[in-house]
């Protein structure tokens, strides 16, 4: 029994290859739905020293045997 609509199934690459290309277009519009942000810091706060030894850091270099 064959019925008069004859159906052309969706093959599984073919299906893969419509998913990639809908998530790349999904992808590539994300990025430019965003409006750019100046730079907020100021030249002296770009340069200022954001290392600090703190408790959690000196337990790290003991356990890990860093030199200091």
């Amino acid at each position: 029994m064959q019925s008069s609509k004859q159906r052309t199934p969706v093959g599984r690459r073919e299906f893969l290859r419509v998913l990639g290309a809908g998530a790349t277009v999904a992808a590539a519009a994300g990025p430019l739905a965003t409006q750019a942000q100046a730079d907020t810091e100021t030249s002296d706060e770009k340069r200022k020293s954001r290392y600090k030894e703190t408790d959690h850091v000196k337990a790290y270099y003991r356990v890990n045997r860093y030199p200091r």
